[in-house]
């Protein structure tokens, strides 16, 4: 079991002490900068009293929840979940980092700050950023630039749900779901005091911070408290020479350009828990200021409150195996600063609400069972300032959906519908204001999506699989109404309000096969959009006025729908080749997709290569290490306004000792990254800032984990 399970549930992580990853000696900086983080010392407290505290919690399986509405211990859906060491081992600054190298899954990577995960090479509004299986109200799927306002440090899992089986939480899920989730909502009853603290140090941006989590409770009432900070300076990096899309060529240097960042954060919760369910709710902060690596002088000082609450009865006989409710309501806003000055001001303010009605199994239907959801969003965005590329907007959408599954003799099949109605509204330009923006305006969308899936289990360990799908996805804003400079990507953006609605069909195929510790999973995925809103170059130029009265001139890049192919392989290996005196496994990932404009035949701008990551894992007693190599082949297949991404292979290293102490455990873990110190570019980050922020060079992370 691992340490940071009790019962069965995964524990938050927390803080971190700094390393040069250079020459791999501590510095005494960014250990004096720890020491005086007030989460260092909850930390420290965490630690200290953990021996004596009680440890009498009632025990909660660790269930799938994403796609899993039936709370199944195989979902029919492909999901993949991090948790535990295998989460403490990956974990990064940024949710796509953290995430980047699982099966399927890269990063947009904007430097170490702003990564946004991409799944199948879909990314931005094609895929779902979720916490706790809610909306994640923020502007990250605007600007490659814009943090997601996750922290690692605090999520005790995160799942990720692939290709279009994730009809639940609406059309723009067509490239899957990432859900973090933590237990800032107690979900069971809690007796006594039990908490968790972790302690890191150094990596490429000599990290220093944390995290803390506290839970107490009498059996019936649960509380819940949890802080974080983390704080790191510019990432070293390979000696590189910095180019700019032009050409332009800057001074060879080893750190990304004002990359540093600071982080931080907490939450409070509560629940009243009882035999057959829970009601409870919390609140959350978030702060984030960081820099914008292509504008060295401009920081972004980002701010989130969330206020949630959750519920769940599960009647004792009755129609109704399950009833699930939750609500969410977040405050966004982030500042883009020059200096002392506020050049551009971000806001957006949102709520969402899920209920799902899970039904017993129904005779009528041969013996299915199923859920029947209703969720609503809605969402306000301004954007003020000179680099503002879209208007004041907003948007509604409401959505009814139903998933069933159901036994056939050896086939087990899935089918769902999903019925949702979408409003875009734009505000146009405020009245006194130069016309930048068209007029007010608002879009209507019916959109419907369905699925259906079935597996089947073989002899010999064998599943087969497979599943087709229909989505349809309403165009977000900015795909609607932007008009202007979008600094990030270096372009003139502009939006269509005549935009219609993104179609596609899905389908995929799976083999897995497990015996005893040793497993294979393969898949095929193919999707085809009828409709795909793309952002594709026009050839005309626009000119802006720039500083001191100089004219800039901007490259017109516009929304529009083309037909879109998308299609790849996934396969994944694990083997034990030995049990005694150690127990040794191997494994193996390989990756491939290839996406396409079917109307030009040119690809798609932004899709990671084929990737083959080889891995050796060792344990024996309280230790464990391993090695993994990671490549990545040259991404030569890119649209006529990019440039090849040269391949590059990495080596990672990690070992970690175990000690358990009275009631608490102890984990003290080691990780070596990019040991050659190779310079290495990430393909699926735009031009703008690939050859401005190399991946981290050589880094020397050290931490410590405690649990009780």
């Amino acid at each position: 079991m691992n340490a940071f399970h009790h019962e069965g549930r995964p524990r938050a992580r927390g803080p971190v002490v700094s390393f040069h990853p250079q020459s791999f000696a501590p510095s005494t900086g960014a250990v004096r900068g720890l020491a005086r983080s007030p989460v260092w010392w909850a930390c420290a407290l965490a630690c200290a009293i953990s021996p004596v505290a009680a440890q009498t919690e009632q025990a909660l399986p660790t269930v799938v929840v994403t796609g899993n509405p039936l709370r199944q211990a195989e979902p029919a859906a492909p999901v993949v979940a991090l948790e535990g060491d295998a989460l403490a081992s990956r974990r990064g600054a940024t949710l796509g980092e953290t995430l980047d190298g699982l099966l399927g899954v890269s990063s947009s990577y904007f430097g170490p700050n702003a990564s946004r995960p991409v799944i199948r090479g879909l990314d931005g509004d094609r895929l779902r950023v979720l916490q706790n299986s809610g909306a994640s109200v923020d502007a990250s799927g605007l600007s490659f630039d814009h943090a997601v306002p996750l922290d690692p440090l605090v999520v005790e899992r995160v799942e990720v749900l692939r290709g279009p089986a994730a009809l639940m939480y609406g059309g723009s899920a067509v490239g899957g779901v990432v859900n973090a989730l933590d237990n800032r909502i107690p979900r069971a009853p809690v007796s006594g005091v039990t908490g968790s603290a972790e302690l890191r140090a150094g990596g490429a941006a000599s990290e220093r911070g944390g995290s803390a989590l506290l839970e107490a409770g009498d059996g019936r009432i649960a509380v819940h408290a949890d802080a974080f900070s983390r704080e790191t300076e510019d990432l070293r990096v390979p000696r590189f020479v910095p180019r700019t899309p032009d050409g332009a060529a800057g001074e060879a240097t080893r750190r990304i350009e004002n990359s540093q960042s600071h982080a931080r954060g907490g939450a409070l919760g509560a629940s009243l828990t009882f035999d057959r369910g829970y009601l409870g709710a919390s609140v959350d902060t978030y702060r984030n200021d960081y820099g914008v690596v292509v504008e060295p002088e401009v920081a972004i000082r980002m701010r989130r409150e969330r206020r949630a609450l959750a519920g769940e009865w599960r009647p004792q006989g009755g129609w109704w195996r399950a009833v699930r409710m939750q609500w969410n309501h977040t405050d966004y806003r982030h500042d883009e600063v020059e200096g002392e000055e506020v050049g551009t001001r971000f806001r957006s303010q949102g709520a969402d609400g899920r209920l799902e009605l899970v039904h017993r199994p129904w005779a009528a239907l041969g013996g299915a069972e199923g859920v029947v959801g209703l969720q609503v969003e809605r969402s306000d965005f301004a954007a003020l300032g000179e680099e503002a590329f879209v208007p004041s907007t907003r948007t509604r959408s409401s959505a009814v959906f139903v998933l069933e599954e159901w036994t056939t003799g050896a086939l087990r099949w899935s089918a769902g519908v999903r019925r949702e109605q979408v409003r875009v509204g734009s505000d146009g330009d405020a009245p006194g204001e130069e016309m930048r923006f068209a007029a007010a305006s608002e879009r209507r969308f019916g959109l419907g999506s369905a699925s259906l899936g079935l597996s089947s289990q073989l002899a010999g360990g064998w599943r087969l699989g497979g599943s087709v799908s229909y989505t349809e996805r309403a165009p977000t804003f900015y795909e609607l109404y932007a008009r202007g400079v979008h600094v990030a990507t270096g372009a003139y953006e502009r939006g269509d309000p005549a935009q219609r609605k993104e179609r596609g069909t899905h389908l995929e195929l799976t083999a897995q096969w497990k015996e005893a510790s040793n497993s294979l999973k393969a898949s095929a995925f193919a999707s085809r959009f009828s409709r795909f809103i793309a952002l594709e170059g026009t050839g005309e130029v626009m000119e802006e006025p720039g500083e001191d009265g100089e004219v800039a001139s901007y490259p017109v890049y516009a929304f529009r729908g083309v037909r879109a192919r998308f299609h790849g392989v996934e396969l994944e290996a694990r083997r034990r080749v030995a049990a005694r005196p150690a127990r040794i496994d191997l494994e193996a990932r390989l990756d491939w997709v290839r996406a396409s404009n079917a109307d030009t035949g040119e690809p798609l701008p932004r899709i990671s290569p084929a990737r083959l990551t080889l891995g050796a894992q060792a344990a024996r007693g309280p230790w464990q290490a391993g090695a993994e190599v990671q490549h990545a082949a040259r991404q030569s297949r890119v649209p006529g306004d990019d440039v090849p991404t040269p391949s590059y292979t990495l080596l990672h290293l990690h070992a970690s000792h175990r000690v358990q102490a009275g009631a608490s455990h102890w984990t003290w873990f080691v990780q070596a990254r990019n040991l050659t110190n190779r310079l290495a570019y990430n393909a699926a980050s735009i031009r703008t800032v690939r050859e401005l922020a190399p991946l981290p060079g050589r880094a020397l992370h050290v931490g410590l984990r405690a649990s009780f």
